[in-house]
C-alpha cells in the first residue's frame, strides 16, 4: 500500500528481523532543548581549554596520516590507559592486560560476541544497566534477570543460587550500580566470582563506568588469579568526554586475545585515538571536577532527604530518588519547571544526575515545588 507520499507503506515488522528483536525498543534518553539537563549522567563542567588545544595539536598530528589506518591495536592509548591504572589503583597494569574500543558499550558487545552469543546466556542483578540487556540480545546471548534484595543491593544466597541454577556462560556485577547508584562490596564479587566458577567456569564482568565517583576503592586488584574476571571502564564520564566514546577493559592477557578475535579491522580511529591520549595527559585535572562532583552528589543526597525524598546510598555521580505513587507523572511535573531527570522504569524511583551547583539548585527548588505540591493534594 502507498502513503500519502506515494512511498509504499513499510514497517520494521515486514523486514525478516531475528525474533527476538521484535516489538523492541532501541536504547535512548530523551535529548530535550531545556534549561537543565540532568538525565544522561554526563560531567556538566567542559573540557577546560588547556586540553582542548593539546587535543587539536594530537588531532592536527594525527590528520597529516589519516590517508592511512590508525594503529590496530592501540598500543600507545593502552599503554597510557594502563600507567593510568595503575597509577590509580595501586594495582599494576600492563599494556596486555588492557583493551579499548569505541565506548564501554563496545567492550560489552566485543565480551559478549566473544563469550556470549547464540546458545549461551548472561545474568545482571537488575534493576541494573539496561544496555546489558539489550546488547546480550543483539548478540544473540539468552538473558537472565537475577534478584536484587529490597534496598536495592544484591541479594548474594539468591544470586548464588540463580548463577548454581542457570549456569550461564557470562555473570554481570555493575558497581557503583547504575541507576541505583550503590556499590557492591568485593566480598559480594569475590562470592559471585566463586559460585560462577563452580557453576561453569564463567566469565565475570565488572562494570565500573562510575568508580572514579566512588568513595571505595577500584576492584582492579582482584584480577590478580583470577582470569575469568574484566573489569571494564569509560572515559565518558570521570574524564567528562561522553562525546570521545572510548571505553577499555582491564583482564588477563589471555582476555584481550580473545576478544581481538571479533573486533573489527581498526575499529579505533586515528582521531579517536589522539583525543584520548590528550585526555589522559590532564588525569589530573579532570579529576578535579570529580571531586567537586562528589560533593555536589552528596549535598543533593542531604537536601533531598530534608525535603522528604527517599535516596538510595549513592557511590556514582547521580542520585536514585522518591518514592512517588507515578514517577513518570513526576517526571513530566520536575521536566514542566525546566529540569530533565531520568525516569528508568524502576517503579516509584527516578534518577538524577550531579550538575553543577546551579543546576543543582535549579533541581532541588524543582523538587521541593513538586514535595509541596503532592502534600497538599493529600
Amino acid at each position: 500500500m502507498e502513503g500519502a507520499d506515494g512511498q509504499v507503506s513499510f514497517e520494521i515488522d515486514d523486514l525478516p528481523v531475528r525474533d527476538e528483536l521484535r516489538g523492541k525498543s532501541p536504547y535512548g534518553a530523551p535529548q530535550l532543548d531545556v534549561p537543565v539537563r540532568l538525565n544522561t549522567n554526563e560531567n556538566p563542567y567542559p573540557l577546560p581549554e588547556p586540553l582542548v588545544e593539546r587535543i587539536a595539536e594530537r588531532v592536527r598530528e594525527a590528520a597529516r596520516n589519516l590517508n592511512r589506518y590508525p594503529d590496530r591495536d592501540a598500543v600507545e592509548l593502552r599503554t597510557g590507559l594502563a600507567r593510568y591504572l595503575t597509577k590509580s589503583s595501586g594495582y599494576p597494569v600492563g599494556v596486555d592486560n588492557v583493551w579499548a574500543a569505541n565506548g564501554s558499550n563496545e567492550v560489552i558487545q566485543q565480551l559478549l560476541q566473544t563469550f556470549g552469543g547464540p546458545g549461551r546466556t548472561a545474568i545482571g542483578f537488575e534493576p541494573s544497566y539496561s544496555m546489558h540487556t539489550l546488547i546480550a540480545r543483539s548478540t544473540g546471548t539468552g538473558w537472565i534477570s537475577g534478584p536484587r534484595a529490597e534496598d536495592f543491593t544484591i541479594d548474594l544466597p539468591a544470586a548464588e543460587k540463580a548463577i548454581a541454577e542457570h549456569r550461564p556462560d557470562v555473570v554481570f556485577v555493575t558497581t557503583p550500580n547504575n541507576p541505583t547508584g550503590n556499590t557492591v562490596p568485593a566480598e559480594t564479587v569475590l562470592a559471585l566470582y566463586e559460585a560462577a566458577q563452580a557453576a561453569k567456569p564463567s566469565m565475570v564482568i565488572v562494570d565500573e563506568a562510575y568508580v572514579e565517583f566512588s568513595h571505595g576503592a577500584s576492584l582492579l586488584p582482584l584480577l590478580d588469579g583470577r582470569p575469568h574476571l574484566v573489569v571494564s571502564r569509560t572515559m565518558s564520564k570521570a574524564f567528562g568526554a561522553a562525546g570521545l566514546r572510548l571505553g577499555y577493559l582491564a583482564a588477563h592477557p589471555a582476555v584481550v586475545d580473545a576478544v581481538q578475535l571479533v573486533r573489527l579491522p581498526y575499529h579505533l580511529s586515528a582521531v579517536t585515538q589522539a583525543t584520548a591520549l590528550a585526555a589522559l595527559e590532564h588525569t589530573d585535572t579532570l579529576l578535579g571536577y570529580v571531586e567537586q562532583l562528589k560533593s555536589e552528589r552528596d549535598r543533593l543526597v542531604a537536601e533531598l532527604r530534608a525535603t522528604g525524598y527517599e535516596v538510595t546510598e549513592s557511590d556514582a555521580n547521580f542520585i536514585q530518588f522518591g518514592r512517588f505513587e507515578d514517577s513518570h507523572t513526576a517526571w513530566q511535573r520536575i521536566l514542566d519547571r525546566g529540569v530533565l531527570v531520568r525516569d528508568n522504569g524502576v517503579p516509584g524511583w527516578l534518577r538524577v544526575t550531579a550538575g553543577t551547583p546551579a543546576e543543582n539548585d535549579a533541581f532541588l527548588d524543582a523538587v521541593r515545588e513538586l514535595k509541596k505540591e503532592q502534600e497538599q493534594s493529600t
